[in-house]
C-alpha cells in the first residue's frame, strides 16, 4: 500500500509527485479544514478559551478520502507549509484521521519540512521527520481566537454606534489608523515656500552650481514634524523671500568665482541582501504597481511550481549550498572580479524571525525569466525575475563610485556654491540588477582657478507635507513596528479596502468617510488594541508561545479581562455620525441636496432626506477628459473584481477603456492602451440603476 503525503494545494501536490516514486499518494488538503464557526463566537471564554473548531461544509468531501485512504496507508506523511499556519493544518488533519481510527495508529504520522519543492529538498525532509511542533500550533490557535474575540465583540458594537454591517479586526484596524492618522497630518501641515540659488560657472566648459552658504552660514536646514508613530522631517533653504531671492541672483551675476576645493573619493554601493516577504512586496509595488494580494498570489505559484523558496519569510539568511551555486554562476558568467572574496551573509535586523526559513530565491540559478514566462506567463516570470537578480546580486562584489565635489565662493567670500558629480568605475553588482547610476561627468576644475556665471536663476519650491501611504510604504511601517507577519501583510490591506474604510487614487491610500468614522471609534473607546505599541507586544507574546515560552491560554486571558470591560462601557458612547460630501445636485423627488455616500459596492448618491426620500443613483467620477473615438466623457468605472479602469461614459454603445489614467496629450494623439488583453474583462461592469425605492445601495445607508 501506498504511504500518503498531505500538502495543502493540488499545485504543490502535482510539484511533488514528480520526485516521489510511485510508493506515494499524494493529496491535497486544499487549505484549512477546520475552522472557528461562521455563526457564533466559537470560543469558550469561561473553559480557558478553548476553540470549537468544527470541519468545514466544504472540505467534508476531501476529508473523506483523506480517512478512507489514511485507513489503509502504513504512513501518513504531513507536509504542508513550515509555518504556523501549515502545522496547524497538519495537526487538523491528524486530528480528523486518528478521531475515526483507534490512538495506537497515531506512530504512523509523520511531519515533514522543507522551504523548497525540489528533489533534494523533499528527499531530505524524508529522512529527517518529527513531531508536530505544538508550541506553532498554540501560537496560531491564540492568534485565530484573539483576531475572533476582537472581530465578533466588536462589529456588533460598530453595528449600534456607526454602521450596520461594519466590521474590525484587531490588526487591521491599527493599519487604518496609520492611513487616517497620516491624512490628518497632511491637511495639518501648513506649506512653506522657499527658493534654491542655482548658476551655471564655466572655465570654457560649464557645470551647474548651487548656492550652499551665505557669509560663511549653510542656507539649507531641516525642520522636523511630529506625526503618528514617528516623525516627518522636511529640507528646506533659509531663503524664503522672493525679493531676498533676487537679489542674491544679481550679486553672483556680477561676481567672479574661484574654485576653492576639489574633493574627489572612491565610495562603495553594496548589494541589499535577497528578498523577505516584505521587501518582495515593497519592490513589485515600486517596479509593477501590484498590491501585496497580487503580489503574493504570483510567488505562491512560483513557490508550489519549485522555482522559489518558501515566500512567506522574514529571514535573510541563504543556505551555503545556494550561495556556492550563486557564485559558480557569476563567476562563469562575468568573471572572478564580480564575486567577493568572502561569500556575503546578511543580519536578520527585524526582531520578528518565527521559523528557521531562508530568504526569498531561486530554487535553480539556471532558470531564468524566459522559462518561466514559457511555462507560467509573463506576470509570474516578472515577479521570478526580481528575485533572482536580487538574490544573484547580493553574493556579487561592491559597485565602486568616483565622487567629486567642486566648492567655489564669490569674489568677496560672501557665497559658497558647491556642485556634485559621479562616475561609475566598477559596476559590481549593479551589472545585474538593473539599477545602474547615471554618471554626472564634470569639467576638470582645478583649486584656484577662476569662473564665470553663464546663468544664474533662483528656483521656487514649497515644502511638502508626509506622503501618503502606499503598498510599499505602508508594509514597510508593519513591518517595521512589529505589526503582523510575513503571511498577513498583504491581507491586511485587501481587508481594509475591501470594507471600504479606504481607497486608492494613483496608487496612494485615502481613508473614506466610513474609515474615519470607523478609526476615530475605535480610538476613542478602544484605544489600548486601537494603538501601534499594543499591538506590537501581542505579536511578541504570540513569538514566545510559539518558541515555548508562554501558554497562551493565560496570554488570551490577560487581553481578554480589561477588552471585556471596555465592551460593557463602550454600550454607553454616543453613536458617531458619518460625514458625507454635499452636492450641488438636487433630488429629483424632494428637491433635498445629493450627498455621497459610501455603502456595501462603493460610493453612491442619495438624497439628503434618507430615510424619509430613498432615492440613490451611481456615483460617476469624472475626469476632465474626452474620449478620443466618440467625443464621450472618460470616466472612473470598476470591473466587478473591484479594480478601477477608465471608460467612456457612452458604453456600451462606446468600447473605450484603460487601466491607467490617460493624459490630455495622450487622449489628443489616441495612444490610450486597452485594456481588453487582462484576464479581467473591462467590460464586467457594476452598473447600479438609478431608483426611487429600497436598493442594494440604500440598505446601508448612514
Amino acid at each position: 500500500m501506498k504511504k500518503l503525503v498531505v500538502v495543502e494545494s493540488p499545485t504543490k501536490a502535482r510539484t511533488i509527485s514528480r520526485f516521489l516514486g510511485s510508493g506515494y499518494e499524494i493529496m491535497a488538503s486544499m487549505g484549512h479544514i477546520m475552522d472557528l464557526p461562521k455563526s457564533k463566537l466559537g470560543v469558550d471564554v469561561d473553559n480557558g478559551f478553548r476553540p470549537q473548531y468544527e470541519m468545514m461544509e466544504d472540505k467534508k468531501k476531501i476529508l473523506s478520502q483523506l480517512k478512507s485512504f489514511a485507513k489503509e496507508s502504513p504512513e501518513v506523511i504531513l507536509a504542508t507549509d513550515p509555518d504556523r499556519e501549515g502545522e496547524a493544518i497538519a495537526a487538523h488533519v491528524k486530528e480528523i484521521i486518528v478521531g475515526q481510527q483507534a490512538k495506537s495508529n497515531e506512530h504512523k504520522f509523520q511531519r515533514i519540512v522543507f522551504h523548497e519543492i525540489t528533489k533534494e529538498a523533499v528527499e531530505e525532509a524524508l529522512k529527517n521527520p518529527r513531531e508536530i511542533d505544538e508550541n506553532l500550533v498554540d501560537a496560531q490557535t491564540a492568534r485565530r481566537v484573539l483576531d475572533r474575540l476582537v472581530g465578533y465583540k466588536l462589529s456588533p458594537i460598530l453595528w449600534s454606534k456607526v454602521r450596520r454591517g461594519l466590521s474590525a479586526g484587531r490588526v487591521q484596524s491599527v493599519a487604518l489608523r496609520l492611513i487616517v492618522e497620516r491624512e490628518r497630518a497632511i491637511e495639518r501641515f501648513k506649506k512653506e515656500r522657499y527658493y534654491t540659488v542655482h548658476a551655471v560657472l564655466s572655465n570654457g566648459s560649464q557645470a551647474e552650481f548651487e548656492l550652499i552658504e551665505i557669509d560663511g552660514k549653510k542656507i539649507e536646514f531641516q525642520e522636523s514634524f511630529a506625526v503618528y508613530v514617528g516623525s516627518y522631517t522636511v529640507t528646506k533653504t533659509s531663503i524664503d523671500d522672493e525679493t531676498e531671492a533676487k537679489k542674491i541672483v544679481e550679486d553672483l551675476n556680477k561676481s567672479k568665482f574661484a574654485v576653492s576645493n576639489v574633493i574627489k573619493k572612491q565610495a562603495k554601493r553594496s548589494p541589499g541582501p535577497a528578498f523577505t516577504t516584505s521587501t518582495l512586496q515593497q519592490e513589485a509595488s515600486r517596479r509593477f504597481g501590484l498590491s501585496g494580494k497580487r503580489t503574493m498570489s504570483l510567488a505562491q505559484k512560483l513557490y508550489e511550481e519549485g522555482y522559489i523558496t518558501y515566500h512567506r519569510t522574514d529571514s535573510l539568511f541563504v543556505s551555503s549550498g545556494a550561495v556556492s551555486s550563486i557564485r559558480s554562476y557569476v563567476q562563469k558568467s562575468f568573471g572572478k572580479n564580480y564575486i567577493p572574496e568572502k561569500p556575503k551573509f546578511y543580519k536578520t535586523k527585524s526582531k520578528l524571525a518565527q521559523e528557521a526559513h531562508e530568504a526569498i530565491r531561486p530554487t535553480k540559478i539556471e532558470v531564468n525569466y524566459d522559462k518561466v514566462a514559457e511555462a507560467l506567463g509573463k506576470d509570474f516570470a516578472r515577479i521570478y525575475d526580481i528575485i533572482w537578480k536580487r538574490a544573484v546580486a547580493s553574493q556579487m562584489a561592491d559597485a565602486v563610485i568616483e565622487q567629486t565635489s567642486v566648492i567655489v565662493t564669490s569674489a568677496n567670500n560672501k557665497y559658497t556654491l558647491k556642485a556634485n558629480g559621479s562616475v561609475l568605475v566598477f559596476d559590481g553588482f549593479l551589472k545585474i540588477n538593473q539599477q545602474a547610476l547615471n554618471d554626472t561627468i564634470l569639467p576638470d576644475f582645478k583649486t584656484g582657478e577662476s569662473l564665470n556665471p553663464e546663468k544664474v536663476e533662483a528656483r521656487e519650491h514649497e515644502s511638502a507635507p508626509p506622503p501618503r501611504y502606499n503598498d510599499a510604504s505602508l508594509i514597510a511601517m508593519l513591518e517595521e513596528k512589529g505589526i503582523g507577519r510575513p503571511s498577513t501583510y498583504a491581507t491586511i490591506i485587501s481587508t481594509i479596502e475591501s470594507r471600504q474604510y479606504i481607497e486608492r487614487q494613483e496608487g496612494r491610500f485615502f481613508p473614506t468617510s466610513v474609515g474615519i468614522a470607523v478609526n476615530d471609534f475605535l480610538v476613542s473607546n478602544f484605544s489600548t488594541i486601537d494603538d501601534v505599541p499594543f499591538t506590537a507586544e501581542m505579536e511578541d507574546e504570540l513569538d514566545q508561545i510559539a518558541n515555548g515560552e508562554k501558554k497562551w491560554a493565560p496570554v488570551i486571558k490577560d487581553f481578554y479581562s480589561p477588552f471585556e470591560k471596555t465592551l460593557e462601557d463602550v454600550k454607553q458612547a454616543a453613536r458617531v455620525k458619518i460625514e458625507v460630501e454635499k452636492t450641488d445636485e438636487l433630488c429629483p423627488l424632494d428637491q433635498g441636496h445629493l450627498v455621497v455616500r459610501i455603502g456595501r459596492f462603493g460610493k453612491f448618491k442619495a438624497c439628503e432626506n434618507f430615510p424619509a426620500c430613498k432615492f440613490t443613483k451611481p456615483f460617476v467620477e469624472e475626469t476632465n477628459l474626452i474620449c478620443p473615438k466618440d467625443g464621450g466623457k472618460i470616466i472612473l468605472k470598476k470591473t466587478k473584481k473591484g479594480r478601477k479602469f477608465y471608460g467612456c461614459s457612452n458604453y456600451p454603445n462606446c468600447d473605450f477603456a484603460s487601466w491607467t489614467k490617460p493624459t490630455p496629450e495622450h487622449v489628443e494623439r489616441s495612444e490610450i492602451p486597452n485594456g481588453n488583453d487582462h484576464r479581467e474583462k473591462l467590460e464586467d461592469i457594476k452598473h447600479p440603476k438609478e431608483s426611487a425605492s429600497k436598493d442594494e445601495s440604500s440598505k446601508t445607508v448612514s
